[in-house]
């Protein structure tokens, strides 16, 4: 289970489809719940998606959600019990709940409801979910917490139920703008992504990484590498 968190427009959806176009290239079963109605055709092909072999599941209700998880696992192990499959839920700031959307929007408390239904289907899956070998990524928008002046002061929607059953937890931050001339006019074409990784129970925390995002192709791998690379004097170049 990996949390992807950031602020909007740091790169958290565009995160979790390059993990589902990768899955796909290793054979593996990719599926996109959506929660926000937020995506599009272009932007999952850009980044090297089938959407043929895409299974787009729109939902709005954490319930459903993790009713759709089961149903889909259980359909795939009875034909194929080593196949990769990845789902990614876009976003659980997005989600709502049946008694919220069944009450009226100036009715108060309800607000624990989320986190009270994730406590118990976080409880109910996370082993499963490591038996069935199945990649379940969320993305969640980062909060201000009110007052805080020392410690962290981010917070995610939710409760803590994802963020304490999650293997790995980053954070995303949108670092600057790339800019190039197209036409010879000068344009914003893509921006900087720094990574940091604030749970890992694979390997070590409170690393980070940074790469740029072009608007027309995604995540620069090749840019990345040879980041990296040159950091370690891995290659040289005047």
């Amino acid at each position: 289970i990996t949390e992807i968190t950031g602020l909007e427009a740091s790169g958290k959806s565009l995160l979790a489809a390059h993990a589902l176009a990768n899955t796909q290239k290793q054979g593996g079963m990719a599926v996109y719940m959506d929660t926000e109605n937020a995506i599009s055709r272009e932007f999952l092909e850009a980044i090297g998606l089938d959407l043929q072999k895409l299974l787009y599941v729109p939902l709005e209700m954490v319930e459903d959600i993790f009713e759709a998880i089961e149903s889909i696992i259980a359909s795939v192990r009875k034909s194929h019990k080593d196949r990769l499959v990845t789902i990614v839920v876009d976003s659980v700031m997005g989600a709502s709940t049946k008694p919220e959307m069944e009450k009226e929007y100036d009715k108060d408390g309800y607000a624990t409801s989320k986190s009270i239904i994730l406590s118990k289907a976080m409880r109910k899956v996370t082993n499963w979910l490591a038996r069935e070998r199945i990649c379940l990524i969320f993305t969640n928008q980062l909060r201000a917490k009110m007052g805080v002046t020392f410690g962290d002061q981010w917070t995610t929607a939710g409760g803590k139920a994802i963020p304490f059953h999650a293997s790995v937890r980053l954070r995303l931050k949108n670092t600057g703008m790339i800019k190039a001339k197209v036409n010879g006019v000068e344009q914003v074409v893509g921006s900087k992504t720094e990574v940091q990784v604030v749970k890992n129970r694979m390997g070590p925390p409170h690393r980070k990484v940074n790469y740029d995002i072009y608007y027309d192709s995604g995540i620069d791998n090749y840019g990345g590498w040879l980041t990296i690379m040159k950091a370690f004097y891995i290659v040289t170049g005047k």
